[in-house]
């Protein structure tokens, strides 16, 4: 391993990590205590520095990326599409829309084939584990359509107590948006998997539409299906 001498240059190890394979910092420092990532064939250790000019990192022997910035990307993702990197069936994903430019970059948590809206994207680990660890409490609105109008005693028992699911309480928010009962804006500050759609399910309904219109600080704006745009760090 390189002799560190005082350098601008010099570069923290798990920062690097995260940065090249799109994890967090704490599980960049995971992958060093299990032995898994190598400093010029020498296991790294804990609060190891390096010098990117001459030291070669590996990942289970693996040559680990050379660094680049941290990116952020907003999508507006059309239905129809998975946010994965490989189809579902006959599925496209959503990187057969982004350049390749792109391809790189995590999904900020799902949405699923049938909803649409606002989708980031990242390779900042830290920033993924922020946005979407409910310890952040980050918030989330939708636009959501019922096959049927939302009686309002099942409409007190979302909002005010919550529906018991399989994996704990789903307590929503719900704005009426007209007199049909079948529209509505959702609030809510969790992102358990289908979350809404099962909480409608359990009292008898079908989510024939969702979209989603802001994630925290961001929201689609005027951003058009299929559109994306680069963002900061909010």
């Amino acid at each position: 391993m390189t002799d560190l001498q005082p350098s601008h240059q010099v570069q923290r190890l798990n920062k690097h990590l995260a940065l090249s394979l799109g994890v967090s910092r704490r599980q960049a420092d995971d992958l060093i205590a299990k032995g898994q990532i190598k400093i010029n064939n020498e296991v790294a250790v804990l609060g190891a520095r390096f010098l990117p000019e001459h030291d070669t990192i590996t990942y289970n022997g693996k040559p680990v990326n050379k660094s680049t910035e941290f990116e952020y990307i907003l999508f507006n993702k059309p239905i129809n599409y998975v946010c994965s990197r490989k189809k579902q069936g006959n599925s496209p994903t959503i990187y057969s829309i982004l350049p390749k430019n792109f391809h790189h970059l995590k999904p900020v948590g799902r949405l699923d084939k049938n909803s649409s809206g606002l989708l980031l994207l990242s390779n900042e680990g830290d920033f993924i584990l922020k946005m979407t660890h409910p310890s952040y409490n980050k918030t989330k609105n939708y636009l959501v359509t019922l096959n049927k109008p939302l009686e309002p005693l099942h409409q007190q028992m979302i909002s005010d107590f919550g529906i018991q699911l399989e994996d704990g309480p789903s307590q929503l928010f719900l704005e009426k948006l007209n007199d049909n009962r079948k529209e509505w804006r959702i609030t809510m500050h969790e992102g358990r998997n289908r979350q809404i759609r099962r909480t409608f399910k359990a009292l008898d309904y079908t989510v024939t539409k969702l979209h989603r219109t802001n994630f925290g600080n961001y929201n689609l704006g005027e951003l058009k299906r299929g559109e994306y745009k680069k963002v900061s760090k909010l």
